[in-house]
C-alpha cells in the first residue's frame, strides 16, 4: 500500500490547479473516514455520566465500556491492510462504513450494557479500518509536492469530527434541558448522540462512489488501463503515464507481500518498525484521549456545572482544529522533527500545569470544587495541551507512518504502528477512570512525564522524511 510518485523536477511541471482540486476532492473523501474515527472516537464523552447512571456501574465496569471500541480498533487496524490488499481500497472503505452505520444504531438502541459493548467494538473495527486506509490511500494518489499537506487532511478530518461530536452532544444537551438522559422524542439524550453518527457514515459510503481505486491496486491487479486514467487525473502535467505505470509495477514486482516475519529483526522488531510503534504509543500515553473521551466527566470532577463542562469539551475541539491547521501549513515548510519537538516541550508543560492545578481539588460526592485561581489555571493548561497536541503529535504521526516505512514492508509495518496506537489508547482510556478516583493531578503528572520522554525519544530515534520520495524510505 505505497505510492511511487515521482519528486518534482527543478523547473518541471507542476500540477494544473483543476487537478489540485480533484486531488483535493478525492482526498477529502477518503478523508470521511478519519472525520467518522473522530467523531465516533469522541462522542461517548457525551454519554459517560448518563451510561454509568443508567446502568449504575463503577469506574471499572465504564472504562471497559467506553474503551471497548479501542478493542476493535486495534483488530481493524491490524487486518486492514491486508484486506486492502485483497479487495482495494475503495471497498475496504465501504465495508467500513457499513460498519460504523450499524455501530452507530445499535449503540443508540441497546438492550443492555454488553451489547452496548459489543456495538462499540464493531464501530471500533470500522475506525481502525479507517486509521489505515485513509493514510494509505492518500499517499497513493497524492502528488509528491503536496503529499504532506493532503495526508494532514486525515488529521483534520479526525479533529473536524470530535468538533462535530461535540456540537451535536452540546446541541442535543441543550434539548433535554441540560439532562443527558433527559428524553427526546421517546429515546434519552445520550442515546441520541450516538445515534446521529448514522448520518456521516452513510455519507461516507456514497462518497466511495464518487473516487477513483488506488492506481497502485489497479496496476496490482492487472488492471493497466484503468490506472493509467486515475493517474492522469492526479500526477503533474507533462508526466509519462507509461513510465509511471511501468514504475509502479518495477516496484510491485520488486515487492512481495509483506507478512509479520518481514518485520522481525535481531531484536524483536526491525528498528524502523520499533520507532513506529514508539511513536504510535507515545501519541496515546500522554493522555490526549482523555481530553476527548472523558472531558466533559473531568470537568464536573471539578465542580463545574454540566452544561458548562459540555462548552468547554466543544472549545477543546475548536483548539484542536486550530492547532491542526497551523501543523497542515508547517508540516512541509519546516519538516517533521521540529514539529515534534516543539508539540513534546508545549505539552509536557501544560500537562504539569494541569497536574498542579487539580492537586487543589476538595471535597467528594457531588460537593467537590477547586479555587478560582486553579480552575483558570487547569482550563488554559488543557486548551494548550490540546494545541501542542494538535500542531505537532495529531498530525506529524500520522505523516510519518504513512511515509518512514520502507516499501517491502509499509502495509504490515503500518498495520502493527496502529494496532500499537489503539492498544496504547485502551491502556490510557481504561486506567483513567480509576487513577481519576485515586489522584486525578498523579494522572497528569504520569502523562507529563510521557511527555518528557517524547523529547528524547524524538531526539535520539526519530528521522526527518520531509522532502524525501516513499521509494527513498529503507
Amino acid at each position: 500500500m505505497t505510492s511511487a510518485a515521482q519528486p518534482p523536477r527543478p523547473g518541471g511541471p507542476q500540477a494544473h490547479p483543476e487537478h489540485i482540486g480533484h486531488v483535493i476532492f478525492i482526498t477529502a473523501a477518503a478523508a470521511m473516514g478519519g472525520f467518522l474515527f473522530g467523531y465516533d472516537s469522541s462522542v461517548i464523552n457525551g454519554a459517560v455520566q448518563a451510561i454509568r447512571d443508567r446502568y449504575d456501574i463503577g469506574s471499572g465496569e465504564l472504562a471497559q465500556v467506553i474503551a471497548a471500541a479501542l478493542i476493535g480498533s486495534a483488530i481493524g487496524a491490524a487486518t486492514a491492510g491486508r484486506i486492502a490488499d485483497r479487495i482495494g481500497r475503495i471497498h475496504c472503505m465501504r465495508i467500513s462504513s457499513a460498519l460504523f452505520t450499524v455501530s452507530a444504531v445499535g449503540s443508540a438502541l441497546p438492550f443492555a450494557l454488553w451489547d452496548l459493548a459489543m456495538w462499540r467494538v464493531i464501530g471500533g473495527f470500522a475506525i481502525g479500518m479507517a486509521s489505515v486506509i485513509g493514510p494509505a490511500y492518500i499517499a497513493e494518489v497524492s502528488p509528491p509536492a503536496y503529499r504532506g499537506r493532503l495526508a494532514s487532511f486525515q488529521q483534520a478530518a479526525i479533529v473536524l469530527g470530535i468538533a462535530l461530536s461535540q456540537l451535536v452532544n452540546f446541541g442535543i444537551l441543550h434539548i433535554a434541558d441540560g439532562d443527558q438522559r433527559g428524553t427526546i422524542a421517546g429515546l434519552e439524550a445520550w442515546q441520541w448522540m450516538l445515534g446521529v453518527m448514522v448520518v456521516p457514515a452513510i455519507l461516507y459510503g456514497l462518497l466511495s462512489f464518487a473516487i477513483p481505486e488506488s492506481p497502485r491496486f489497479l496496476i496490482s491487479v492487472g488492471r493497466k488501463d484503468a490506472a493509467r486514467g486515475v493517474l492522469a487525473e492526479v500526477e503533474d502535467s507533462g508526466v509519462d503515464l507509461d513510465a509511471r505505470v511501468e514504475e509502479i509495477e518495477l516496484n510491485l514486482r520488486k515487492e512481495h507481500k509483506p507478512t509479520f516475519k518481514d518485520l522481525l529483526g535481531r531484536v524483536g522488531f526491525l528498528p524502523v518498525v520499533w520507532i513506529g510503534i514508539g511513536l504510535s504509543a507515545l501519541q496515546q500515553l500522554v493522555g490526549i484521549n482523555v481530553i476527548f473521551y472523558y472531558s466533559s466527566s473531568l470537568w464536573q470532577s471539578v465542580g463545574i456545572d454540566p452544561t458548562s463542562s459540555f462548552f468547554y469539551s466543544f472549545t477543546t475541539s475548536i483548539i484542536n482544529i486550530i492547532g491542526t491547521v497551523i501543523a497542515m501549513i508547517f508540516v512541509d515548510r519546516i519538516g517533521r522533527r521540529p514539529l515534534l519537538l516543539i508539540g513534546s516541550f508545549g505539552m509536557m508543560v501544560s500537562l504539569a500545569l494541569a497536574a498542579w492545578a487539580f492537586s487543589y481539588k476538595s471535597g467528594s460526592g457531588s460537593d467537590i470544587s477547586i479555587p478560582n485561581t486553579q480552575g483558570t489555571v487547569a482550563l488554559v493548561a488543557a486548551h494548550s495541551f490540546v494545541l501542542f497536541f494538535a500542531l505537532s503529535w495529531g498530525v506529524v504521526v500520522w505523516v510519518l507512518l504513512g511515509e518512514m516505512f520502507p516499501g517491502k514492508i509499509r502495509a504490515a509495518a503500518l498495520g502493527v504502528a496502529a494496532s500499537a496506537q489503539w492498544i496504547a489508547n485502551w491502556a490510557v482510556t481504561v486506567s483513567f477512570p480509576t487513577l481519576s478516583d485515586w489522584n486525578l493531578s498523579g494522572a497528569y503528572v504520569i502523562y507529563s512525564a510521557f511527555a518528557l520522554l517524547s523529547i528524547f525519544f524524538i531526539l535520539k530515534w526519530v528521522p526527518e522524511t520531509k522532502g524525501k520520495r516513499l521509494e527513498e524510505m529503507g
